[in-house]
C-alpha cells in the first residue's frame, strides 16, 4: 500500500469514530444532572436490570441443629465454672428434695469449686415377734411347775436405728473418683425385749422378763485420700483409714462388717481389674444393737485381707474373684458380755482359753452366662488352733485347722419372675477329741442368701440349750458353728457343719411391690460334737424345713420409703427334735413349731 492510499484510510476512520466519540462525551457529561431532570443516559439507554431472586423457605429439620450464621456474635461464652451455669438456668436449691439440685446432697460445692457435702438420715426401725427353742433358767423358773428343760420360747423384740451420715468430698466427682473424702456415721439405738422365761434376757433371772436398752454406735468414721491415677480412664489407687464397711465376697459369707483399719485399693485397664488390701483391727460390739462399741478395748483379732476381681472371666458378663485371707485370734482373756454371759472362752469343753491362725484361700464369683445368673462361693481354711476344748489334758492338746465351704444360686428370669435355687455345704468336724479340727467357721458372717433375713434358720439365733452356754446358729448367720456370738465369741472348727438345699421365687407383682419365697431343707454334715455335747446317743442329721415369704413395697419407686413384712415358719425335722423337743410335747407338734415375723420400716433422706 502506498502512502496516499494509507492517508485516506485513516480520514475514514476517524471520520467514523469521531461521531461516536461526541455521544459518550454526552452520556458522561449527562450522568450527573440533578434530581428531576431527565438525562441523556435516560433518552438513549437504559442499563439491564437483573430479575429478582426467588424467595423460598429453608428446609427445616428437627433432628439437625442449624448451623451459627456468620453475621452474628459468638454463641458461646466463658463462664467461671459449671455451677454459676446452674445458677444462671435458674435451677432452685431445695435442701429438703434429695432428687433435684440440692447442695446439701452434694450436687454443687458447699465452698471452693470442689468441696463438696454429703447428708443422710434413715430411720430403720424393726419389730420382731419370735418363738425359739428356750431353756428355764437352773437358778429360777417363769411360774410354778415349770420344771422341764424347755420352757416357753414366745419373744418380741423392737429397734429403732436412727442413721445420721456426713462426708466431705474434694473433687470432681462427676467423672474422676475424689481427691479427698472424710465420713463419719453415727447411729442411735433404742431397744426393748420381752420373753416368757427368766434368765434369757439376762443371766440374772432376778432382772425379770423385760430388757430396755439403748447405745450410739461409731459405723463409719475414716478418710479417704486418692493417691494417683494411673490411666487417662481415671483407673486409680486411693487409701482408706477409719472406721469402714467391708465385705470380702460377694454375698458376705466370711467377713462383713464395719470395722477399723486400712484399707488400700484401686483399679487398672479400665476399670477390669479391681484389688484390695486391708488390716483390720476388730472392735468389739454391744451386746443388744450389734453396733461398734468404742467404750470397750479393741479385741485382739486381726483381720489381713488380699483380693482381686476380674470383670468378662470366664465369660463376658462374669466378675470372678481370688481372695487370701487371714484371721490372727490371740484373745486369751475372760469376757462377759453386757448381758453376763460368758462369750470368752466359750462354755464349752474345759471352758480354757485360746487362740487361733486361720487362712482362708476362696473363689467368688457373680454374674451371668447368657440368661442364666450364677452366684458362687467356695473356701478352704487352714491354720492352728493352739488348745482344742474338747481333747482336755493338762497342757492343752493344739490342733490342725482343716476345712470348707461351698455355696451356689443359679437363678433365672422370665419377665418379671426370677426362679433361683440354693445349695451350701460347709464341712463338719467327725471326732472333737483328736488333734484335727475340720468344722467351716466363718469370721464375721452377714449372708444375703437363700432368703437372708426373711429366713428363720438365717434371722434367728438358736440357742444350744443343754449344751453349754453356745448357739447352734447366730443372729443373721447360715453355719451351725457352736460359738457364743458372732459380736464377741471366737471362731469354733469343731462344730456340726451345714447341708442346705432351697428353692426361691422373687415376684416383681408392681413396680412398688415384690413378693419373694422360698424354701429350704437343711441337714448337719456330721453330728459327733452334738451327741458329745449334750451326751446323748445318735442324733439324726436333717434339721428341718424352713419356709418364708417377704412383701417389699416402694411406694415412690425409691430407697427413700421402704416397708416389708415378711414371715418364716420352721418345720422340725428329727435331727432338731432330737435336740428340742420338750417333755410336754414329744411329737413335735404345738409349741415346738417356731415362726418369725418381721416388719420393717425405712425412711431414707
Amino acid at each position: 500500500m502506498n502512502m496516499r492510499s494509507a492517508s485516506a484510510s485513516a480520514a475514514l476512520i476517524v471520520a467514523l469514530v469521531l461521531p461516536l466519540a461526541a455521544e459518550a462525551g454526552k452520556e458522561l457529561i449527562n450522568t450527573s444532572a440533578e434530581p428531576g431532570e431527565e438525562t441523556l443516559v435516560s433518552q438513549t439507554r437504559r442499563a439491564p436490570r437483573r430479575p429478582a431472586p426467588e424467595t423460598t423457605m429453608p428446609e427445616i429439620d428437627p433432628e439437625k441443629v442449624p448451623p451459627p450464621a456468620p453475621h452474628l456474635p459468638r454463641e458461646f461464652l466463658p463462664i467461671p465454672d459449671r455451677w454459676r451455669l446452674v445458677d444462671m438456668l435458674g435451677v432452685p436449691d431445695r435442701w429438703w428434695d434429695p432428687y433435684n439440685q440440692n447442695t446439701l446432697k452434694g450436687d454443687r460445692p458447699i465452698f471452693g469449686k470442689d468441696w463438696f457435702i454429703n447428708l443422710a438420715a434413715i430411720s430403720d426401725s424393726v419389730a420382731e415377734p419370735r418363738r425359739l427353742p428356750t431353756g428355764r433358767s437352773a437358778a429360777g423358773t417363769s411360774g410354778p411347775g415349770a420344771n422341764d428343760v424347755f420352757g416357753n420360747g414366745d419373744q418380741f423384740i423392737f429397734s429403732e436405728n436412727i442413721i445420721l451420715s456426713a462426708s466431705l468430698i474434694k473433687g470432681n466427682t462427676a467423672f474422676k473418683p475424689p481427691d479427698f473424702e472424710f465420713r463419719i456415721t453415727p447411729v442411735i439405738n433404742v431397744n426393748y425385749a420381752t420373753a416368757e422365761e427368766a434368765g434369757v434376757l439376762k443371766r440374772d433371772p432376778r432382772s425379770g422378763t423385760h430388757r430396755y436398752d439403748n447405745h450410739i454406735g461409731m459405723q463409719e468414721a475414716f478418710a479417704d485420700v486418692h493417691i494417683r491415677n494411673v490411666s487417662d480412664r481415671y483407673d486409680f489407687d486411693s487409701i482408706r483409714v477409719g472406721i469402714q464397711p467391708f465385705s470380702s465376697d460377694f454375698r458376705g459369707f466370711l467377713f462383713q462388717d464395719n470395722q477399723l483399719g486400712v484399707r488400700l485399693f484401686g483399679n487398672r485397664d479400665n476399670n477390669i481389674f479391681q484389688y484390695n488390701l486391708a488390716w483390720f483391727r476388730r472392735l468389739d460390739k454391744d451386746t443388744n444393737s450389734g453396733l461398734n462399741d468404742l467404750g470397750k478395748k479393741f479385741r485382739e483379732d486381726d483381720v489381713y485381707i488380699a483380693n482381686l476381681y476380674i470383670q468378662d472371666v470366664p465369660v463376658v458378663g462374669f466378675t470372678s474373684q481370688f481372695t487370701v485371707v487371714h484371721n490372727r485370734n490371740t484373745e486369751n482373756d475372760r469376757f462377759f458380755n453386757d448381758n453376763d454371759f460368758q462369750e470368752r472362752p466359750a462354755a464349752i469343753g474345759d471352758q480354757r482359753s485360746r487362740d487361733y491362725h486361720v487362712t482362708y484361700l476362696g473363689f467368688n464369683g457373680d454374674g451371668h452366662f447368657g440368661r442364666a445368673n450364677l452366684t458362687v462361693s467356695a473356701y478352704y481354711a487352714f491354720g492352728r488352733d493352739s488348745h482344742n476344748q474338747f481333747a482336755g489334758g493338762v497342757a492343752g492338746v493344739p490342733a490342725d485347722i482343716s476345712a470348707y465351704f461351698f455355696a451356689a444360686e443359679p437363678s433365672v428370669d422370665f419377665d418379671w419372675v426370677r426362679l433361683r435355687g440354693s445349695f451350701l455345704y460347709a464341712s463338719g468336724d467327725s471326732d472333737p477329741f483328736d488333734d484335727k479340727e475340720g468344722g467351716f467357721d466363718a469370721i464375721f458372717e452377714n449372708p444375703q442368701f437363700a432368703g437372708g433375713d426373711t429366713s428363720f434358720w438365717i434371722r434367728q439365733g438358736i440357742p444350744m440349750v443343754g449344751g453349754g452356754g453356745v448357739n447352734l446358729t447366730q443372729r443373721n448367720g447360715v453355719l451351725a458353728d457352736l460359738r457364743t456370738s458372732k459380736e464377741h465369741g471366737q471362731s469354733n472348727f469343731i462344730n456340726p457343719g451345714l447341708i442346705l438345699a432351697g428353692f426361691g421365687a422373687d415376684f416383681d407383682l408392681l413396680p412398688q411391690l415384690r413378693l419373694s419365697t422360698n424354701v429350704n431343707s437343711l441337714w448337719f454334715a456330721n453330728t459327733t460334737v452334738l451327741e458329745t455335747l449334750r451326751n446323748q446317743g445318735e442324733i439324726e442329721k436333717h434339721i428341718g424345713y424352713d419356709l418364708s415369704a417377704a412383701l417389699t413395697y416402694r411406694p415412690f419407686q425409691t430407697q427413700n420409703v421402704v416397708f416389708r413384712l415378711s414371715g418364716a415358719l420352721f418345720i422340725a425335722g428329727l435331727g432338731f427334735k432330737d435336740l428340742f423337743v420338750s417333755s410336754a410335747d414329744p411329737t413335735g407338734t404345738g409349741k415346738d413349731i417356731y415362726y418369725s415375723v418381721l416388719g420393717n420400716l425405712v425412711l431414707a433422706y
